[in-house]
């Protein structure tokens, strides 16, 4: 087997910690060439789409591929900023401040689950600069086989191909995890403070097929612990706050209740406004920006609404960043950047060279 060029292993190489925090992805650009290879590499991922392969592949190629680009590019370029990609620019700065954080005791790196910068060449850096210790955070909190397990797989298959692997430890998920619950918590207050409290608070969460959950996907139930544990830290009662479910696709049944179908009911039942916020994202994006803040804002005006507030995700806020470090320094104990041992074995790899 022909391996990477993964760098030679010496004992004299100073050893470092690195955490490489992941997110999903996006294209390189708003355009339909860009779109069409980064929804390729998305949908023809088996975590994402559960279909029987060769059909999924006629599918995806014939039909999806040869309309959607268009359509996404389109939505794309209303979310577009002067830096790229909002998810990208956003992961970057998240990047950024957890390397404050930590200082040079920790080198930070991000990278993404489909398109660029890619998880293998992300890897291949953190080696080159010498990672021997390395932590993996999904910015999922909650688990899902199509988007934590999926980065392990991508994670996994680059290793196979690698002669010398890192001491690796790989956070599932923090869905019910204190600093996260009272960060999201954090944020919602600060709206209030800013601009009032909403007559309903909606906690929207990405939605995945039905299936997933009756085949024994757990996404399902921490999305429902986290909006209970955001719940009780706000001091809401059951009926001030609504737990729902966006970005479904296809014909398929998705987990319920729907974001779009209840901001539509809840307007026509009498409520006159909301404040929409999305826990399960990490970073503000196309389903947050366009999906969310005029979408689904527009579904609960044209249906009688008429105050319609969307939260900003938590980005890199510094209630944020503080529950990601923390989060990390739980998950690095145990590992020091002491290079002493490494010295010991540089001094024994010398003698037996020098005695053979």
């Amino acid at each position: 087997m022909k391996y990477k060029n993964t760098p030679d292993f010496n004992h004299a190489s100073q050893e470092k910690i690195g955490v490489l925090i992941t997110n999903l992805g996006t294209p390189d650009e708003p355009t339909k060439p860009a779109l069409k290879r980064y929804l390729k590499e998305f949908l023809s991922d088996p975590r994402v789409v559960e279909f029987p392969r060769a059909l999924w592949w006629m599918v995806l190629n014939c039909v999806i591929l040869q309309i959607r680009p268009k359509r996404s590019a389109q939505a794309y370029k209303t979310v577009w900023t002067e830096q790229g990609s909002p998810l990208l620019t956003i992961t970057l700065a998240q990047l950024a401040a957890l390397q404050k954080e930590f200082g040079p005791d920790v080198s930070v790196y991000a990278a993404m689950r489909y398109g660029n910068p890619s998880l293998s060449s992300v890897v291949e850096k953190m080696l080159a600069d010498g990672v021997r210790k390395l932590l993996v955070v999904p910015l999922y909190p909650q688990y899902c086989a199509a988007t934590t397990a999926s980065t392990f797989d991508a994670l996994a298959q680059d290793f196979t191909q690698r002669r010398w692997l890192p001491e690796l430890r790989f956070i599932s998920h923090y869905h019910d995890y204190s600093p996260y619950i009272t960060a999201c918590a954090g944020a919602i207050k600060e709206h209030w403070r800013q601009h009032g409290r909403a007559e309903r608070l909606v906690l929207s969460f990405h939605g995945i097929p039905k299936r997933y959950l009756l085949k024994g996907d757990p996404y399902f139930c921490e999305c429902h612990k986290t909006s209970r544990l955001i719940a009780q830290a706000l001091g809401l009662s059951e009926g001030e706050y609504k737990m729902t479910f966006q970005s479904r696709f296809g014909r398929e049944e998705w987990l319920k209740p729907y974001t779009d179908e209840t901001l539509k009911q809840l307007a026509a039942d009498g409520t006159k406004s909301v404040q929409v916020f999305c826990p399960g994202f990490a970073a503000d994006c196309l389903e947050t920006i366009e999906e969310i803040d005029v979408e689904n804002r527009q579904y609960f005006i044209e249906a009688g609404g008429e105050k319609f507030e969307y939260i900003p995700a938590l980005n890199d806020a510094p209630h944020h960043i503080s529950a990601l470090a923390q989060l990390i320094r739980d998950n690095l104990g145990g590992w020091s950047c002491d290079n002493s041992e490494r010295t010991l074995q540089a001094s024994l790899a010398g003698k037996l060279g020098a005695e053979s």
